[in-house]
């Protein structure tokens, strides 16, 4: 349990721990880690290292605090500090050593150190995986038995063991990222910003690794051909001899031992591949739709609750209504600005919408309201204002006839018949199905995805409804 504290300084997370400069000491760790890229080895001269620290100083303008660095506040200063500090046994993420030929001081990153950085890059930027690469891996390997009949355990079955649980690993996160996304979906507040988060993760990276993953590198085209090749590793005594005895030169193990490690490793690959994908995959592509069910289920319910432009108009009409007998301004409107002010029509019911007993007030004294007369000008400019700001180009009306264009004469359309050019086509795609019960279709989601100008969609069909 306490291993790794064994292996490690006393205080190798000190800088890292709550404290003013931990963000600073994070920074230098990362930015001394990249100055060895370009390196052959993890060993630079001192001098460059704190100029590239100073650099970093003068560039961020950042100081280190005064609860832990006393000195002078200069770029100098300051990155010999840091450089002192990491050099510190109780630290150990640098050690320093002396060059043979020059015998100039030397930065030398030590395994620790290295690692703190990797974990420190790997949390800043995840690097994406591409799942289907560990099943083609393993099937290379069974199917070319040339490229590790040197050494069948470290070239055969560890490397096979390897790759089956990083896929798994990565299946794993892959589906605690889907969570994520959910409970990410949940919390939407707009409309705006749940079409955005949609449009992400359709165009977003684990759509097409997702995608590779179910289609191009489908288990199921390796599965029977990499359970066989296993078993046969098994049941042929000269070849499972053979990995037991690179297993016990490999590892330091007796025969026994090598023995219960090999049959281990073979097992659980095959119960990954067999038995455990499979789980894994049906519980991520049960998230996915559920995924897709919170998203069109949060598109309704921001759709009917949301207070945007739209609902401020009704709610104004309503007042209108209440407040005056004499409607004949409406006559006075343009013909082609009536259909805004439908009284009859409520698409959107909340708690605005419920009309509340009133008290009638008893008028004490008279209160005169000066009133400006708005200019023509002014008038014209508010009614193109009410147009621009209520028109919804995905509105429950245009959605049905959208989808009724696209149908034609046929009874239902599928996904791929859509058009799927623009952003536009996919918030279009997107509407006609919120909003297809509602205009008389019936929506069947199917299996798989499709693509097309680099955006990904579930598959579905929509039908009309049979007339009753």
């Amino acid at each position: 349990m306490y291993r790794v504290f064994n292996r490690i300084p006393s205080g190798f997370f000190n800088n890292l721990a709550s404290g003013s400069n931990q963000r600073i000491y994070a920074d230098c760790i990362q930015l001394i880690y990249k100055e060895y890229e370009r390196e052959i080895s993890y060993r630079i001269p001192r001098n460059r290292i704190r100029d590239s620290l100073a650099i970093y100083f003068l560039e961020n303008h950042v100081e280190l605090s005064n609860e832990e660095y006393s000195g002078d506040k200069t770029a100098n200063d300051m990155a010999g500090a840091v450089l002192r500090k990491f050099l510190s046994r109780e630290i150990g993420w640098l050690d320093e050593e002396i060059d043979d030929a020059t015998y100039e001081k030397q930065i030398v990153m030590t395994e620790n150190g290295i690692a703190l950085s990797e974990f420190l890059n790997q949390l800043e930027k995840p690097e994406k995986e591409e799942f289907s690469s560990y099943i083609y891996n393993i099937y290379n390997t069974l199917n070319n038995p040339e490229q590790w009949k040197e050494n069948l355990y470290v070239n055969g079955i560890k490397n096979i063991n390897r790759n089956a649980r990083q896929l798994s690993k990565a299946l794993k996160k892959l589906s605690t990222f889907i969570r994520t996304i959910i409970e990410k979906m949940v919390q939407e507040k707009t409309l705006e910003s749940l079409t955005e988060n949609i449009l992400e993760y359709c165009e977003g990276n684990f759509i097409r690794e997702y995608s590779r993953l179910t289609k191009q590198q489908n288990i199921h085209i390796y599965r029977m051909f990499i359970k066989a090749k296993l078993d046969n590793m098994i049941t042929d005594e000269s070849v499972f001899e053979r990995i037991v005895e690179d297993c016990e030169r490999e590892e330091g193990v007796d025969h026994s031992q090598a023995q219960d490690d090999v049959l281990d490793m073979i097992q659980a690959t095959k119960r990954f591949l067999v038995e455990d994908y499979d789980q894994i995959m049906r519980d991520i592509k049960h998230k996915i739709n559920v995924y897709l069910q919170i998203a069109v289920g949060r598109a309704r319910f921001i759709r009917n609750r949301e207070h945007d432009i739209r609902g401020n108009v009704e709610r104004t009409m309503r007042y209108i209504m209440e407040e005056l007998e004499d409607l004949s301004m409406k006559a006075d409107l343009p013909e082609e600005m009536n259909s805004l002010f439908t009284m009859d029509r409520h698409e959107f019911i909340d708690e605005g919408s419920i009309r509340y007993p009133r008290k009638n007030q008893t008028i004490k004294e008279p209160v005169v309201t000066e009133i400006e007369e708005m200019t023509e000008e002014a008038l014209q400019a508010a009614r193109e204002a009410q147009q621009w700001e209520a028109y919804n180009p995905y509105s429950s009306e245009l959605m049905k006839l959208y989808l009724e264009k696209e149908m034609g004469n046929n009874r239902s359309v599928a996904s791929e018949e859509l058009p799927l050019n623009s952003k536009s086509d996919m918030l279009a795609n997107l509407s006609s199905v919120a909003y297809a019960k509602d205009n008389g279709f019936d929506i069947e989601v199917l299996d798989d995805y499709y693509e097309a100008n680099n955006m990904i969609l579930r598959r579905f069909k929509i039908t009309r409804e049979e007339p009753k």
